[in-house]
């Protein structure tokens, strides 16, 4: 082989690799956004669903703020939390704008979506939610807090702490007084952290 038949080889072959290179790159770019898919996060039976750690400590950190009013701790709920885990990345990814708050869902999933509006009228859209997505029988009650950057615990449970509407359903104080949670569900994701509270006892224990 001559010496500019061997530079003409050893450029084909760079270039054949080149492209190699790139569609296995590609291909990997696909599955990691396959794998990002919204469904992938949550398990098909949401009594197998698991919270992340921070989850875990929002958790932690409601119960030990409830312990310090004196009240008891609240099962942590696989039904809610599923429901709540949906409810973050919907939120994350369809953000609420207008009077649309934070109790809103998208039109993007399997559920009824909602503009949900500071006078309450759409509360039914939340009631539902859990009867709409899990077998949990009862109605669920959600409070939200938004973020301009990333969401934690800390930061989340402060925020319900320092509003009297949303502190109250957590102590169960004001009109929330007589009643008591039996379920729990907790979600953290991007800008937006959810709490998910029930009356009723999540079949996923039977």
């Amino acid at each position: 082989m001559t010496l500019r038949s061997w530079a003409r080889f050893l450029a084909a072959t760079i270039l054949l690799l080149g492209a190699v290179a790139c569609s296995t790159l590609d291909s990997g770019l696909g599955a990691a956004k396959a794998a990002e898919k919204p469904e992938s996060f949550q398990p098909a039976n949401p009594c197998d669903t698991l919270v992340s750690g921070g989850e875990q400590r929002l958790y932690r950190l409601l119960m030990e703020y409830r312990r310090s009013k004196g009240l008891p701790p609240i099962p942590l709920s696989p039904s809610l939390s599923f429901v709540a885990r949906a409810h973050v990345r919907d939120l994350q990814g369809h953000p609420p704008s207008g009077k649309c708050n934070g109790h809103s869902w998208s039109a993007d999933g399997p559920w009824t979506p909602c503009c949900y509006t500071d006078d309450q009228a759409r509360a039914q859209c939340m009631w539902d939610k859990p009867r709409e997505l899990t077998r949990y029988p009862g109605n669920g009650y959600e409070i939200s807090a938004w973020y301009s950057a990333q969401q934690d615990p800390e930061t989340a449970l402060s925020s319900w702490k320092a509003s009297p509407l949303h502190n109250a359903v957590i102590v169960n104080s004001g009109v929330w007084a007589r009643i008591r949670w039996k379920a729990v569900g907790v979600g953290i994701y991007g800008s937006y952290a959810v709490v998910w509270f029930g009356e009723e006892d999540d079949p996923c224990f039977e």
